[in-house]
């Protein structure tokens, strides 16, 4: 099969997943470690840890890398730019290369799937997009548009470069994946053929992303969006993600993926589930009919991806889903069911209808408005109403301003809202 356009290989893609369950390869910064790289190997000390930049100077490891995974048997190769939009390699002084590096880390993994591919089995390249160290919701230090504009350049290069699919994984807030995906939707509508985009969050062992929704809540935040797949990776091994994994796959729409680590790290940082291990309970879920991608993430090498490759011709993938039901998300999940009503809606967050709480909109006492919020929370609403709408003032900025002060209201009730 020879796919010479993006749309072949889009088609190839879907295609591929619609018969079988694909496999994802294993973690690039774990096999760059068994490479014992030094500084000189990054480009000098001040690069040192800066795995994208390798890409440049060392291509020759990154690509041996890619064709190990391959040689294992995955059908997926990810490019080596976790960490490349211009916020990360800034912290490197590298964001005036953000495209260069992009693009040079694409063609390197192109250029491992192009030898790899055959008539009947083609490789696919995901684009991947890490979290960067920001997160909206929990360390601030930057905005919505300018994560969008670091997200927007990323995606620029990858696609440049030739990735099959954007990939924003190891997600931890679901507001930066919101950035990420208008970031590359902005890029689709300067009119560039659009490509998949898939998802994959991060539950930490306390049963939510860092930012506090559950993968429920994360599942319903992105029902707008027409994902390739949603799905989990990092944070714990398999057998952790059980709960995670099923709920996921009653629930969204999309394919699912899982690509846990290779255990919990032990006390010296060392992985020590086996490729069996963790080839063990990727198998119980795929006999339970939820996943149709996996693959490896920290701690897992070629072995772990062999052995996955061994174990995904021997399942069915799981069939998309289209349930009927009404949900809501804010940090948590919320199903409007018969057996829950009535939902109680908080309205006095609502300038046209609360004099009081319009009084303090205006006054810019945004703390002490989102008590208001706060105190219908505590009284049970399931739901908050929230109305700005002042044609005196700038909606848009009061909007930002108050949610940013009430998002803690978010994350002390005890029923979820909204």
């Amino acid at each position: 099969m020879k796919l010479t356009t993006r749309s072949d290989r889009t088609a190839a893609l879907k295609e591929a997943l619609s018969r079988r369950v694909l496999v994802l390869d294993g973690a690039m910064g774990t096999a760059l470690q068994d490479k014992d790289l030094g500084p000189a190997d990054f480009g000098g000390a001040a690069l040192e840890g800066c795995n994208e930049n390798l890409v440049l100077t060392r291509p020759d490891v990154v690509l041996d890398i890619h064709k190990a995974y391959l040689a294992a048997g995955c059908d997926i190769v990810e490019t080596n730019t976790f960490g490349g939009t211009p916020l990360v390699l800034a912290e490197y002084d590298l964001a005036a290369k953000a495209d260069e590096l992009n693009i040079t880390a694409t063609r390197l993994a192109r250029a491992a799937c192009d030898e790899y591919t055959t008539s009947d089995r083609p490789r696919f390249v995901a684009g991947s997009i890490g979290p960067t160290t920001k997160a909206l919701s929990v360390t601030g230090g930057v905005t919505f548009e300018e994560l969008i504009e670091h997200f927007y350049a990323q995606a620029r290069g990858l696609y440049i470069g030739g990735s099959d699919y954007y990939l924003v994984e190891t997600c931890q807030d679901t507001r930066n994946i919101k950035a990420a995906i208008l970031g590359i939707e902005r890029w689709f509508a300067e009119g560039n053929e659009p490509i998949p985009i898939a998802v994959s969050g991060t539950i930490e062992p306390m049963g939510t992303m860092l930012a506090g929704q559950s993968v429920d809540a994360l599942a319903t935040s992105l029902e707008h969006v027409d994902l390739l797949y949603l799905g989990l990776n990092c944070a714990t091994g398999p057998a952790f993600m059980t709960d995670h994994i099923r709920s996921l796959a009653a629930q969204t729409r999309a394919l699912v993926s899982c690509v846990p680590n290779a255990g919990l790290p032990d006390e010296n940082g060392q992985y020590l589930e086996t490729p069996d291990m963790v080839a063990r309970v990727l198998r119980r879920f795929g006999e339970e009919g939820w996943l149709n991608v996996i693959g490896g993430c920290c701690g897992t090498r070629a072995e772990h991806i062999a052995a996955l490759a061994r174990l995904a011709p021997e399942l069915t993938p799981r069939a998309p889903k289209t349930v009927s039901r009404s949900t809501l998300s804010g940090v948590d999940y919320l199903e409007v069911t018969d057996d829950q009503r009535p939902l109680l809606v908080g309205e006095r967050t609502n300038v046209i209808g609360s004099k009081k709480f319009k009084d303090l909109i205006v006054a810019e006492k945004f703390d002490d408005a989102a008590e208001v919020a706060r105190a219908q929370v505590k009284n049970a609403a399931a739901i908050i109403d929230v109305c700005l709408a002042n044609p005196d003032r700038d909606e848009l900025s009061d909007m930002r301003r108050f949610l940013d002060v009430a998002h803690e209201a978010d994350q002390a009730r005890p029923t979820p809202r909204i």
